[in-house]
């Protein structure tokens, strides 16, 4: 009789089961390591860019210098320091006049030989009153002085025209007002640039002294220059 032969047992067929679980053990795995990865990005960030940076660094070496020498730096001029700003102030009296326009060109450079020390800066005039004015206006026709005169006093006349008052201060005099309305007008003071040593006027101009009083006074002006020495 024959005898049957016992098969030897099959291994097990693996399920859909443990194919997912593999996985996610996988799956899991992987999401460690980016999460991993990332924290070491944030704690080092400068060795994260050395190791980016330094196989291309290997592979793209930067090139040799061609020169060992150290170049030739351009001799520069010593720096100068810069000039001091140098003030002066003088106070001069002018001559006795009674009402006009003057020219004291001449006789502001003769009080101010000092001018002549400054290569550039500002000469400024200023007159302690109030009846009278400087100006700078034309230095050669004597008829334009005496026409500003003339013009100043149909502005601001003395009188009505029938002689009546018109101004409430006429302390000393029916010219006290209207001097000083000529005053603030023209203006107390100039100011005139300096080039060289010398004003920097133009060719037609001069400094004018305008006196608004009928009787002679004696006035004074306060001179300060600004500037830079020769």
């Amino acid at each position: 009789m024959p005898l049957k032969h016992s098969s030897s047992p099959k291994p097990p067929t693996p399920t859909a089961h443990s194919s997912t679980t593999g996985a996610s053990k996988t799956t899991s795995t992987t999401t460690t390591l980016v999460l991993l990865l990332l924290l070491f990005l944030c704690l080092f960030p400068n060795l994260f860019h050395l190791l980016w940076t330094l196989p291309l660094g290997l592979l793209f070496p930067p090139p040799h210098q061609q020169y060992h020498h150290k170049p030739q730096s351009i001799p520069q001029a010593p720096a100068t320091a810069p000039k001091e700003t140098m003030w002066y102030q003088k106070q001069f009296t002018l001559p006795a006049r009674a009402r006009g326009s003057y020219l004291i060109t001449d006789t502001v450079l003769k009080e101010l030989p000092e001018i002549r020390s400054y290569k550039v800066g500002l000469l400024h005039l200023f007159i302690q009153h109030t009846s009278c004015a400087l100006s700078l206006n034309e230095n050669w026709d004597e008829d334009v002085r005496a026409d500003m005169s003339d013009t100043l006093d149909r502005i601001v006349p003395e009188a009505g025209p029938k002689g009546e008052a018109l101004y409430r201060h006429d302390a000393e005099g029916p010219d006290d007002l209207p001097a000083h309305v000529k005053s603030a007008l023209i203006g107390a003071s100039v100011t005139i640039p300096i080039k060289d040593g010398k004003l920097a006027t133009g060719t037609w101009q001069g400094i004018w002294y305008l006196e608004f009083r009928a009787a002679k006074h004696t006035r004074k002006i306060v001179a300060t220059i600004q500037g830079e020495k020769a």
